[in-house]
C-alpha cells in the first residue's frame, strides 16, 4: 500500500466530491435505505463546509432524466456551481478534472467521494482518476449507493483491491476533528452529529442535559404532569 494511504485525513489535505446525488438516481438504490443516504449526505457535506473543505458538485442528465440535486445538499453549499455531464463517468468531463487538479494543486489530494450509483458512476470516476492522474481516492461506503447491496459490495471491493480506501461519512468527519480540544470546529460538529448520527446523537443530547445540565436545544411548550387519574 502506497504511504499516503496511510495518512489521516485532515482538512488541509482532503477536497470531496459528490457524484449525482439525484433523486432519479437515489430510486433506484437499494443497498441502503434511501432515508438514511441522503441523511449521510447531508450530514457530510455539512462536515465539508464546518471544516471548509473544497468541494465539488456534479451531476448527470439533470433535465432529461436525473432530477435536480437534493435541495438539502444545495442548501448547504448554495453558491456551487453544478458541474452537468452527460457520460456516467465524471472523469469524462474537463470541467470536473479541471475543478479537481485546482484543489490538488493547493495541497488537497486526497478526493473524497460520495455519489450514486457505486457500481457505476463512483467506480468508473475511481478508477479512472487513479489510472490517469494517480489520485488518492476515499470511498464514502454509507453515503454512496448501489442498485443492490451486491452491486455495492462488489464494487466496493473492486475499488479496494485496485487502491481506493473505503470510508464511512461519520469517520471522515471524525478524523477532520481529530482533536476535541479544536474548538473552533468543535460546536459545528457537535451540531452535525446531533442532528444527522442516530443513537450517538441523542446520546450527545443525553450527555449535555442530564449529565452536564445543559439548557435543551429547542424552546417547547410547559411540560404538563404528572396527573394520575383517579
Amino acid at each position: 500500500m502506497s504511504k499516503h494511504f496511510l495518512e489521516v485525513l485532515t482538512p488541509a489535505n482532503s477536497q470531496i466530491i459528490f457524484i449525482d446525488q439525484q433523486p432519479q438516481m437515489a430510486f433506484g438504490v437499494q443497498s441502503i435505505d434511501r432515508q438514511t443516504l441522503k441523511n449521510n449526505v447531508v450530514g457530510l457535506a455539512k462536515a465539508a463546509k464546518a471544516f471548509n473543505i473544497p468541494t465539488t458538485i456534479t451531476t448527470v442528465e439533470t433535465e432529461s432524466f436525473s432530477g435536480h440535486t437534493y435541495p438539502e445538499l444545495l442548501n448547504v453549499f448554495p453558491q456551487a456551481p453544478l458541474l452537468e455531464r452527460t457520460s456516467m463517468n465524471s472523469w469524462d468531463d474537463q470541467n470536473v478534472r479541471d475543478a479537481l487538479a485546482a484543489n490538488v494543486a493547493k495541497g488537497h489530494k486526497k478526493i473524497i467521494v460520495s455519489g450514486l450509483w457505486t457500481e457505476v458512476c463512483n467506480t468508473t470516476f475511481a478508477l479512472s482518476a487513479m489510472h490517469d492522474a494517480g489520485y488518492e481516492i476515499y470511498m464514502v461506503a454509507d453515503a454512496s449507493g448501489g442498485t443492490s447491496l451486491d452491486a455495492h459490495n462488489y464494487a466496493m471491493d473492486r475499488m479496494v483491491q485496485a487502491g481506493v480506501v473505503p470510508m464511512t461519512w461519520q469517520q471522515v468527519v471524525l478524523e477532520w476533528q481529530r482533536d476535541w480540544a479544536q474548538r473552533g470546529t468543535y460546536d459545528a460538529v457537535m451540531d452535525i452529529v446531533r442532528e444527522h448520527s442516530g443513537a450517538y446523537g441523542m446520546g450527545v443530547d443525553y450527555a449535555y442535559t442530564m449529565v452536564h445540565k445543559a439548557a435543551e436545544r429547542v424552546q417547547h411548550g410547559a411540560t404538563v404532569g404528572p396527573n394520575p387519574a383517579r
